[in-house]
């Protein structure tokens, strides 16, 4: 399979060590400084390209690569909440490709099948107050993660108490806390803590005046994501629409 990868940091440069082990091929790669080539013979004949960028870039970085018809996997998170509809449409109308999930892991969407029967029991046992903590590594912009808003949105589905989620507390590099982790009794809040390099940590807390109940996923390195992000390529290389996690792995 012949991949282009948009965005050479430290996933994009995971992602070219999975895919040449498993075979494939990197044809283009597309970073800040040559975002001309999106136009290029190289780019055009990719069977699928793999977008790992900034919030601020990626939408557009989709558009340039559905105009020079290629099919796009997407892990960049902060975005699709604007964009998801104009997204979903242009696959289902125009044509296009788009294969996005706040997080490929493998690890992270077993984690989220767990998390979403842990809240169909829990939805019978309102003793229970469930709140969300994300710690990640001090370069990523969005807060809280794309994962933990994809794994609260998992929760508000099948408990009943529950209408939305709100940002919790914010614990910045230095240490510096702002915000809360009060709110109303229908949200459920998300705290975000920015430290070291952490690759990302979720861990989703029941909380009663009797117990606790904790589940956590903890990422040791960023190769669960990059494995998941070639996997998906090569899924989306066979299909055509919008498509996630759940069209790859049927949990």
């Amino acid at each position: 399979m012949k991949i282009a990868l948009i965005g050479y940091g430290k996933m994009g440069k995971e992602i070219e060590k999975i895919a040449f082990s498993r075979g494939h091929e990197i044809v283009s790669i597309i970073d800040i400084d040559n975002t001309q080539d999106f136009e290029s013979e190289a780019f055009r004949s990719a069977d699928v390209a793999i977008e790992f960028t900034a919030p601020s870039v990626a939408y557009n970085n989709c558009l340039s690569a559905f105009k020079n018809g290629v099919k796009v996997v997407s892990g960049s998170t902060g975005w699709m909440n604007e964009h998801a509809d104009e997204m979903r449409r242009m696959c289902t109308e125009e044509g296009a490709t788009l294969f996005w999930s706040s997080n490929f892991s493998l690890g992270v969407a077993i984690f989220s099948a767990v998390n979403k029967y842990l809240a169909r029991i829990m939805n019978n046992f309102p003793g229970y107050d469930v709140s969300m903590v994300e710690t990640h590594h001090i370069h990523k912009l969005d807060a809280p993660s794309g994962t933990a808003i994809t794994l609260a949105e998992g929760i508000l589905e099948n408990i009943d108490r529950k209408d939305k989620w709100v940002m919790g507390t914010l614990t910045a590099p230095d240490g510096t806390v702002t915000g809360t982790t009060d709110c109303a009794a229908d949200e459920m809040p998300v705290s975000a803590i920015r430290r070291d390099e952490v690759p990302g940590i979720h861990t989703i807390t029941y909380e009663s005046e009797a117990d606790s109940i904790i589940i956590t996923h903890d990422a040791k390195n960023r190769k669960g994501f990059a494995l998941g992000a070639v996997l998906a390529a090569e899924y989306t290389a066979e299909h055509t629409g919008f498509l996630g996690m759940n069209d790859l792995f049927n949990f």
